[in-house]
């Protein structure tokens, strides 16, 4: 279906329209400026964002106390998790009521995920493990984890796999018990939990403990669940299982970051939920290194061009005739960077 054509008149009412925002933005970022300049805010101090709303933030400070903040002019791409530096205004009673953000400061790493158009968006900063969330229902499928940890490897930052629901399994583990072995055995920490029992949790938090982490996972997996437990005082939306299609809703809108009072030290951003994590921003060398189990067999093929498939003297394909390769990985790696180039070139 083709776009609808504007009319002359029409595009003059849209470019007048942000022609005004753009004006009102404008104002505001002088009015702070004059403020800064005038001295009504005050003395620099360390903060963090906790949440992002346009040209304003949510920014915690040193003492736990949080600060609606608006953005300086010159200052651009915060996102949850930044370390900030911030000026705040105080009211007649030194009372603080709001607050500046006058710079950034060095990130340790970003998070970052790709858009509708293949364009990278900053979704968070400054974190230290990536929890990929599945559960025994919705069941979850091999590929769907691997692209979840593919993608989490081109972070930099270190994944983790959480097993929510495991009240659901039955006595003997089932196939999903034989899939965390297999991840285990690659390195990967493996943790089991559900919101049931008053132990349920006891793991993940042991895991979230000094960390700041994030969620990442298919929708229905209970990421909503699990942080409304981990924060009871904190009222987040769950979404409920559909009866007939047993995958889950979207619930979270926009990337906020908690301070966990269970856990010493803990932090957690609570990321909009997202049914896949996209990889089309990777090539197929950046895949293939997000299978930790390959990355020693990379550059020893007999083709410096080998792409792993039936070229004779592949490292990869030698490694698993010999069962140091799971079958199932590397089938998955191939259904990875083909599904991959058949979006890059698009229908007939």
């Amino acid at each position: 279906m083709s776009k609808r054509k504007l009319s002359r008149q029409q595009r003059w009412r849209v470019e007048k329209i942000q022609a005004e925002r753009e004006r009102r933005a404008e104002q505001r970022d002088a009015q702070e400026s004059q403020k800064l300049a005038a001295g009504e805010y005050g003395p620099e101090r360390p903060g963090r964002v906790i949440a992002h709303f346009g040209r304003t933030l949510d920014v915690q400070g040193e003492a736990g106390d949080t600060v609606r903040c608006h953005l300086r002019a010159n200052l651009e791409g915060l996102v949850t998790g930044d370390r900030v530096v911030w000026r705040a205004a105080f009211d007649a009673e030194g009372r603080v009521v709001e607050g500046v953000v006058v710079a950034r400061r060095e990130r340790q790493n970003v998070l970052e995920r790709p858009d509708a158009r293949g364009q990278l968006k900053p979704v968070a900063a400054n974190i230290d493990q990536i929890l990929v969330v599945f559960a025994v229902e919705p069941a979850p499928h091999p590929n769907l984890i691997d692209r979840y940890l593919v993608a989490a490897e081109a972070t930099g930052i270190a994944p983790a796999l959480v097993l929510n629901k495991i009240d659901l399994l039955p006595d003997s583990g089932g196939e999903l018990r034989e899939l965390l072995a297999r991840y285990e055995a690659l390195g990967y920490p493996v943790v089991a939990t559900t919101t049931s029992g008053e132990t349920g949790l006891d793991a993940l938090l042991a895991r979230l403990e000094g960390r700041t982490s994030v969620f990442v996972g298919q929708s229905g997996v209970g990421k909503s669940s699990l942080i409304d437990r981990l924060l009871p005082d904190e009222a987040l939306r769950i979404g409920a299982l559909s009866k007939d299609s047993r995958k889950g809703t979207h619930t979270t809108t926009t990337a906020r970051l908690y301070r966990l009072p269970a856990a010493a030290n803990a932090e957690l951003i609570d990321s909009p939920g997202i049914r896949e994590f996209g990889l089309i921003h990777l090539d197929e060398q950046q895949v293939a290194e997000g299978f930790i189990e390959f990355r020693d067999l990379l550059g020893h093929c007999r083709f410096r061009d080998c792409r792993h498939r039936q070229e004779p003297g592949c490292a990869l394909l030698e490694a698993v005739e010999q069962g140091d390769i799971h079958p199932e990985r590397f089938a998955s790696y191939r259904h990875i960077v083909d599904s991959l180039n058949e979006t890059r070139s698009g229908p007939p």
